[in-house]
């Protein structure tokens, strides 16, 4: 396929490669969980079916990628650590954690009827995630002290605060009650207050937090001839543990031991701010147009066992375009997106100050807030299809520093739609008149857009058939805010009201005359 004038804006990507011989983990936790949890009525301090939930999805990400060999996580988090030599994508921070993200969250939505089968799910969860890269097994030794020192203090803390309140204190009087107070204090206050011995009486999944790890398991099968065959089968299993950071722990565990090293020395304390130091932050370049741009991960597959449509489903795209209005309507800062099969990419105006223009934060609430929607939204454009596995995203993150070159990009976009599905129009109608895959990729090898559009006249019988197609194959989707002005009645007669709703339309967004009907949406002053 010849490339556009456009592929220049390639040249904006950033590699984000996590080096050897750093080890890799990423950590996810829940985008306002507070009030998602409030919202669903969660027991408090702990609800036992949201952990396990939580513990469920942590479960699928070892299953689907077998390069995590350990996670931790307590309450709305998880961790999880990729083996020290690992490839995963290049080890490409963008992608490893908005891939690990979104496929989490699509478990989280997929299995919530199961945990909750009287909750109905009211609106999306989705989570952030971020990389840290651990310089040496004493920086994950650390790392893994302190989020199990975050467990239990917050859990304490939770106990305390509210037992407090279901002995009638008010918020404000419980959180001053327990201003400034140490452990031994709240320890004490848990057992003469209200006869809880913490460590006792609080279950070790509240207190200490879960651990899932990959182990391998010898399977001896034997012939007719009665010769054995060893295979290793992988498996997780989950453990907990008072001080997963302790050599004890870590060093029983021979998988760890074998991918990621020993621990030498116990540890007592670390501070916090050392870890974060490791923490794989990018910050985007100010006063630039943010792109975020998300692609299905492995869609040919997902499309076949799910049965969509060739060259292209309606209802499929119809899903991915009600998804990307709910991320617009979610994310104010986002002005403009366009979208076309799989992918869509996210325009943030340029004085956007989202997540302090941190990367990881921006391209993971996109790309876990979308795939909660496609999941959810999935019954409404299939009603009579099952979601047989979860779909899921990566994304990524590219600064433009003008209106000019933001808008070649997504004309690259635009051509690279024509561009395949034109060659997808044809390359489905030989297949569907009878040739192999095979023979219809040679027939169309090296094929130019003129022999292709004669093509698909000849097979089709009907002239110029490839600009009879509907124009959200043709054009792809572009999704904006747009004003809606109506006629209302008041005590003063008619009058016109507007207001801004996000519209989706399938138009020409390489040619000026888009741009120049809605200058708004590339507005710098705003």
């Amino acid at each position: 396929m010849a490339n556009s004038k456009y592929e220049y804006v390639k040249s904006f990507e950033v590699e984000d490669e996590i080096m050897l011989p750093n080890i890799i983990i990423v950590r996810i936790d829940g985008r306002n969980f507070c009030r998602f949890s409030k919202f669903h009525e969660f027991e408090k301090p702990n609800d036992m079916k949201a952990l396990e939930l939580m513990n469920l999805c942590a479960d699928a990400v070892l299953e689907k990628f077998p390069d995590v060999i350990f996670s931790y996580g307590f309450s709305d988090e998880y961790s999880f650590v990729l083996k020290k030599t690992t490839k995963f994508y290049q080890r490409r921070a963008s992608k490893i954690h908005s891939l690990i993200v979104s496929f989490f969250t699509s478990v989280y939505v997929t299995k919530w009827k199961a945990q909750f089968p009287q909750k109905d799910l009211r609106y999306a969860p989705s989570f952030r995630s971020r990389v840290i890269g651990c310089a040496s097994i004493e920086v994950l030794q650390s790392y893994l002290l302190w989020r199990q020192s975050e467990c239990h203090l917050n859990n304490q803390y939770d106990t305390c605060f509210w037992q407090l309140i279901k002995s009638g204190k008010p918020e404000n009087e419980a959180e001053e009650m327990l201003k400034g107070s140490l452990k031994q204090d709240r320890n004490e206050l848990l057992y003469q207050s209200f006869n809880i011995n913490y460590k006792k009486d609080i279950p070790e999944i509240f207190r200490q937090g879960t651990c899932s790890l990959r182990t391998v398991e010898d399977i001896v099968k034997y012939k007719v001839d009665g010769s054995a065959v060893k295979r290793c089968k992988r498996k997780f299993t989950r453990v907990y543990s008072e001080n997963i950071a302790s050599r004890r722990f870590w060093n029983d565990q021979l998988c760890l031991v074998k991918e990621l090293g020993q621990f030498t020395e116990d540890l007592s304390k670390t501070k916090s701010e050392y870890v974060k130091s490791f923490q794989y932050e990018s910050r985007l370049m100010p006063s630039t147009w943010i792109v975020v741009r998300i692609d299905g991960c492995h869609f040919h597959s997902f499309s076949d066992v799910h049965q969509f449509e060739k060259p292209n489903d309606a209802q499929a795209l119809n899903l991915m375009n009600s998804c990307a209005a709910a991320v617009l309507e979610e994310f104010k800062d986002i002005v403009f997106a366009y979208g076309v099969s799989d992918e869509y990419s996210f325009v943030l105006h340029k004085g956007s100050t989202l997540c302090e223009r941190h990367a990881s934060g921006i391209v993971s609430g996109v790309v876990s807030l979308f795939s909660s929607m496609y999941t959810m939204k999935w019954k409404d454009f299939f009603p009579h299809k099952e979601m047989t596995c979860p779909a899921y995203f990566d994304g990524r993150a590219v600064c433009y520093p003008s209106s000019e070159i933001l808008r070649d990009y997504l004309a690259w976009r635009q051509v690279d739609c024509h561009i395949n599905n034109q060659y997808n129009t044809c390359f489905w109608m030989l297949v569907k008149l009878g040739k192999s895959k095979s023979d219809a990729q040679n027939y169309l090898k090296g094929t130019q857009t003129r022999e292709k559009n004669e093509l698909l006249d000849q097979l089709s019988g009907i002239v110029n058939y490839y600009n009879t197609l509907p124009p959200v194959f043709r054009h792809g989707s572009s999704i904006y805010w747009d004003k809606e002005v109506n006629m209302v009645d008041d005590e003063e007669g008619a009058a016109i009201k507007s207001h801004k709703i996000v519209v989706v339309k399938h138009c020409n967004i390489i040619e000026t005359s888009f741009w120049e009907s809605h200058p708004e949406i590339l507005d710098e002053k705003r």
